[in-house]
């Protein structure tokens, strides 16, 4: 099997370097011949590519990889799927409730990004922007870095949901990295939130990867149905709640968001 520029692979590979490892997009278009280290991606970028490859095609990326282009990574992580087991290992994890979860949703607010940045980044007022959480707790702030509680409204059962998560917000890139650390159902949980201007306004971008325990009462193929079903309600419910309060002039931006 050749991987070319334009198979689905390449572009999932691109997805992932520019959603998780700060590749720039435009300088991959123009360079689609130039190696990762070329395209200025160090070997922290490269970890965090590999780590992400190994959960949902269950392929490891040598070290090496920093010196090949993204069509020649992509065809390196086909032919070792192909060589561990049937072609269909290379279908995204969307496609194979044994794959481990990944979810990827988008919507694009009417309001300036250091606004939307400092708005949602503001995790003390969640209760504020989301409808599904009742309490959050800030246990611990370190730089840009909060550990903090999250208590959901009861389910139908009557019960409330809680766990204790992390996350980092870089505004000079950006980004936010979260994961939980009372990882309850899940095997892990790791979120990753991106920003970015459109003529429209700001495009938040909310990226999920994780697995479920073998004991959770939903599999993996399951539990992405309902992540992109909340998401979507969720990212509405934002983006309602922040440009009707811009509408009014209730808001202007008054800090850097840092967390």
């Amino acid at each position: 099997m050749t991987v070319t520029q334009g198979h689905p692979l390449t572009t999932a590979i691109t997805d992932i370097l520019v959603a998780h490892c700060g590749l720039d997009p435009e300088a991959a278009a123009r360079t689609p011949a130039a190696s990762l280290e070329e395209l200025g991606l160090d070997s922290l970028a490269l970890l965090e590519l590999s780590a992400v490859v190994a959960d949902r095609y269950r392929v490891q990326i040598p070290e090496q990889a920093a010196q090949l282009s993204i069509p020649a990574v992509a065809d390196l992580v086909a032919r070792k799927a192909d060589s561990s087991g049937p072609p269909e290992q290379a279908v995204p994890v969307q496609q194979r409730a044994q794959r481990p979860g990944h979810t990827e949703n988008s919507i694009v607010i009417a309001a300036p990004l250091p606004l939307v940045w400092e708005i949602t980044n503001d995790v003390a007022n969640w209760t504020e922007l989301f409808t599904e959480y009742a309490v959050v707790e800030i246990l611990h702030r370190e730089g840009n870095t909060v550990r903090f509680r999250l208590t959901m409204h009861p389910d139908e059962n009557g019960v409330s949901w809680s766990w204790v998560s992390e996350r980092t917000a870089d505004l000079a890139t950006r980004q936010v990295h979260a994961h939980r650390v009372e990882t309850g159902p899940f095997e892990y949980m790791r979120i990753h939130w991106r920003y970015t201007e459109e003529p429209e306004g700001t495009r938040m971008t909310w990226v999920q990867d994780f697995s479920m325990k073998p004991t959770a009462p939903v599999d993996n193929a399951g539990m992405t149905d309902r992540i992109n079903t909340n998401s979507l309600v969720q990212l509405a419910v934002i983006k309602e709640r922040i440009e009707r309060r811009v509408q009014i002039g209730e808001l202007t931006a008054t800090g850097d968001g840092d967390e």
